[in-house]
């Protein structure tokens, strides 16, 4: 929870689920990457595809590139700026929201028992 709220009040961008779960998908799976490919890992039609997609070009995290060999082919290509907010947010993630330059430590707790009936 820390972490997000460190999140929340870095002044980054609020992105939705949808455009963290696009940005992420890019990043971190092979491209070459397609509106239709993303749209179909994603399981959302294509439409939100692109419009998640013009909010994370607005903000230079990704870039629309025409394929050389096919122009009619467009591929979604990673940024340095996209790497940069990804990586700022890892970062947050290990901080644990704390400010601190240091990984926040995590306290080894006992398992709580909790009785269903």
């Amino acid at each position: 929870m820390r972490a997000l709220i460190g999140y929340v009040r870095s002044g980054s961008p609020d992105l939705t689920n949808r455009q963290m779960a696009l940005l992420l998908l890019v990043y971190l799976t092979p491209g070459p990457h397609t509106v239709r490919g993303l749209a179909r890992s994603l399981g959302v039609s294509k439409p939100v595809v692109t419009r998640a997609l013009n909010t994370l070009g607005g903000l230079g995290y990704l870039r629309r590139e025409r394929d050389q060999d096919d122009r009619r082919n467009i591929f979604i290509v990673r940024t340095h700026d996209g790497a940069d907010f990804l990586e700022q947010f890892k970062r947050q993630l290990r901080l644990g929201g704390n400010g601190s330059t240091e990984p926040r430590r995590v306290e080894k707790r006992e398992p709580v028992l909790v009785a269903h009936n």
